[in-house]
């Protein structure tokens, strides 16, 4: 490891925050990309660079880094998505178990769409989205829309409402977080 990289290591350990941009600024977009390789998610790839990287300054105190420290970003971000895509496994194993498990003991419904309870379901699941939306803070809410309605790109979002794209990243995170909540017993 070189000289200057331990100086890093040393100024993050005291809670200098120059540190901490630089190694921000330094390697977040490569983590990004490594992450994207393996979950196929723009949103999901930078939340998991963003959540290493202030799990790295949250843990600074204890932080013991022998090897460069890039090798150390890129093997941490690694077995982060590893880790994520294995409890997606076994979440999607879990939730198809009780499927089977399910399908023994339940009537038989139609499966098409045309059904009434079908239709009803589905204006009740299109009520309660559009309700959560609406609970969205004002901004929140318009950078939501403008994403997933009207299917612009943080940077055309950015533009026209003259924000920055990290803020335009924040208030999906926001939405999509808030949504789950309001709409879990749906997912």
């Amino acid at each position: 490891m070189s000289d200057k990289e331990q100086g890093i290591i040393d100024l993050l350990k005291i809670g200098d925050n120059r540190a901490y941009k630089y190694l921000y600024d330094k390697h977040y977009a490569l983590l990004c990309r490594i992450a994207y390789e393996f979950l196929k998610d723009d949103f999901l790839a930078q939340t998991v660079a963003a959540d290493l990287i202030t799990h790295i300054y949250e843990n600074r105190q204890t932080l013991t880094i022998t090897f460069p420290v890039r090798a150390y970003l890129v093997r941490a971000v690694k077995n982060r998505c590893i880790n994520h895509l294995q409890l997606e496994h076994e979440r999607r194993e879990i939730n198809f178990s009780v499927l089977e498990d399910n399908e023994t003991s339940c009537p038989d419904i139609p499966d098409t769409d045309d059904s009434p309870l079908a239709k009803l379901l589905e204006n009740e699941l299109e009520d309660e989205i559009n309700k959560a939306i609406n609970q969205l803070p004002q901004a929140c809410k318009a950078v939501f829309e403008k994403n997933r309605f009207e299917e612009k790109t943080y940077e055309e979002i950015s533009s026209e409402m003259n924000i920055s794209v990290n803020t335009v990243k924040y208030h999906i995170k926001n939405a999509l977080e808030l949504l789950r909540d309001v709409l879990a017993k749906y997912l």
